[in-house]
């Protein structure tokens, strides 16, 4: 599901932003301050259409992205890319100085064993001392409210306004949500893509972290770090 999801999403999925390139520079930047503002060896280990991937590049970092969705990684330039899950990582042990998982990615997997097996892997790719970068929504808050829907974003382009939002039904366990994302395009056309995700908390996040390895969690608030999303990172 999550892969037809990003696949059929790929070809629109920079109009989800109301200008792409200014997201691209702004997270790009906030991630290279929290990798200490140094070039480091990094994996994207879900990189979509290059978002943060391309980001960091701009900021001299050597990046490689992986990606389940062969769509998305077809849109992605300037960095070396390949398919794979992020709970199956085809590379050598210590390979990296820093692995990326960002914009809500880990909670596409939805039982604790994926969770653990995926972080498991992150783990296993980076060197000693190494660093990860993780970004949730904020599901502390989501869990208490149960929230029914997105605000709605608007892409602007010479073409018109795309107007972005999402629609959420909670499972009956309180911790599962199905999306509907929709998109309406300037002539007023409207797609519908669909996904799972598990809201994970902050503490259910960082006991998986922690238990798969890494040492000194730490949380980083939007108004912190300059990224969109809350961020925890830890050290191998």
């Amino acid at each position: 599901m999550t892969r037809r999801f990003y696949d059929r999403l790929a070809a629109d999925y920079h109009r989800i932003c109301a200008d792409w390139p200014s997201s691209v520079r702004r997270q790009g930047e906030a991630l290279h301050r929290l990798l200490g503002g140094h070039p480091r060896r990094v994996l994207d280990c879900a990189c979509g259409i290059g978002t943060q991937a391309v980001g960091l590049a701009a900021q001299g970092h050597e990046v490689t992205g992986t990606d389940l969705s062969p769509a998305a990684l077809a849109r992605v330039t300037g960095i070396p890319v390949a398919a794979a899950d992020m709970r199956a990582l085809p590379f050598p042990d210590a390979m990296f100085d820093a692995v990326v998982c960002a914009d809500n990615s880990l909670p596409h997997l939805l039982t604790p064993e994926d969770v653990r097996r995926a972080l498991t892997e992150m783990h296993r790719v980076l060197r000693r001392g190494g660093r990860l970068i993780l970004s949730t929504r904020d599901y502390d808050e989501a869990r208490r409210t149960h929230p029914a829907a997105t605000r709605p974003s608007v892409h602007e382009a010479p073409d018109g306004r795309t107007i972005t939002f999402q629609l959420w039904h909670w499972h009956p366990d309180g911790t599962h949500y199905d999306v509907e994302l929709f998109q309406v395009f300037p002539d007023l056309t409207t797609t519908v893509h669909t996904t799972t995700y598990w809201a994970i908390t902050r503490a259910e996040l960082q006991d998986f972290v922690e238990t798969t390895g890494f040492s000194g969690p730490k949380w980083h608030e939007p108004e912190e770090s300059g990224f969109f999303q809350p961020i925890l990172t830890a050290k191998t």
